[in-house]
């Protein structure tokens, strides 16, 4: 089942290209908002499949085109964001030691949302792309074996970075918990839909170009070991967001005006644009390109504007 929210925060089941509201099926769980009546759902799923099914079967679709598609997951209680968990294309001589980080969650939009790049010294800005993993139930000290028991679905969703911001070693709140920064949707899909997590590709475009193309195979650290080992540090709870990390090979300057596409295979595809006042600019290419250019630094440097190096 694909979950969605449209227009005012209706609740919708996706039908082929066609949304069905079944918003008066849930209305019964407590709730003061679309979040928590997300979360709400998700913690009761078992009790509202059936009437959710039902009514999305007997229910009048509405065009997905005729709808604004909102967040699925507007609040949730804990975005873990997986660091440094890829391979890159196996390149990497070992596993980076499991680690992770956490993201503001009142900085989610949702599909057609705008990812705003605020007036601040930022070497570069940056969108990962990632599966998120979405959790059902509450898991405490869960073993690996039984990781897959607490996993409700999966979302695509984009880790906005404003990477080089002073002081160095103390940056990744204010990198990574930006208004806006959290990109995710379109649609919540339930894990029954999805055969194999750790094989799925993820493609990211930006202005139609293909910049990010890898496998959830290359994952240093598996689904599992990221649920046991978060478990262990907080109880993760339902609606709660595990972002598995990225490629970073492939990442690249977002910059104002972008359209910017994210596919995860089943997830469908996320679509956001990128908005920068200040109007600066980098060169078009990847991190790798960067490196196989034989250019100093690690980013592509900012070429114009505000704080664009001074030569």
């Amino acid at each position: 089942m694909k979950l969605c929210y449209f227009d005012d925060f209706r609740l919708g089941v996706l039908r082929g290209d066609a949304v069905v509201d079944v918003s008066a099926e849930v209305q019964d769980i407590p709730h003061t908002g679309p979040g928590d009546l997300m979360n709400g759902l998700i913690a009761r799923f078992a009790d509202y499949r059936g009437r959710l099914e039902a009514a999305a079967e007997s229910g009048e679709g509405i065009a997905l085109a005729d709808v604004r598609l909102r967040p699925p997951l507007p609040r949730p209680g804990n975005i873990d964001c997986m660091a440094v968990n890829y391979m890159e294309d196996g390149t990497l001589p070992e596993p980076a030691p499991i680690n992770a980080f956490h993201k503001a969650t009142n900085t989610v939009i949702g599909p057609d949302d705008t990812m705003v790049l605020p007036d601040i010294p930022a070497t570069i800005f940056e969108g990962e792309a990632e599966l998120g993993v979405v959790i059902g139930k509450r898991a405490s000290w869960v073993s690996q074996g039984e990781a897959m028991d607490y996993v409700f679905g999966y979302v695509n969703f984009v880790d906005g970075s404003a990477r080089g911001l002073p002081p160095a070693n103390n940056v990744f709140h204010q990198m990574k918990s930006r208004d806006t920064f959290a990109p995710l949707g379109p649609y919540l899909v339930t894990a029954d839909e999805i055969d194999n997590p750790q094989n799925l590709q993820i493609q990211l475009w930006v202005n139609g170009d293909l910049m990010q193309d890898f496998n959830t195979d290359d994952m240093a650290h598996s689904i599992t070991r990221c649920i046991e080992w978060l478990s262990q540090i907080h109880a993760l709870e339902p609606g709660d967001v595990i972002a598995s990390g990225t490629n970073h090979r492939g990442l690249n300057p977002f910059q104002d005006g972008d359209v910017v596409e994210l596919e995860v295979e089943g997830m469908g595809r996320l679509t956001f644009n990128i908005k920068d006042d200040l109007k600066r600019t980098w060169a078009r290419i990847t991190r790798l390109q960067h490196a196989e250019s034989g250019l100093e630094g690690r980013f592509t440097p900012q070429l114009t504007g505000k704080y664009a190096p001074r030569g």
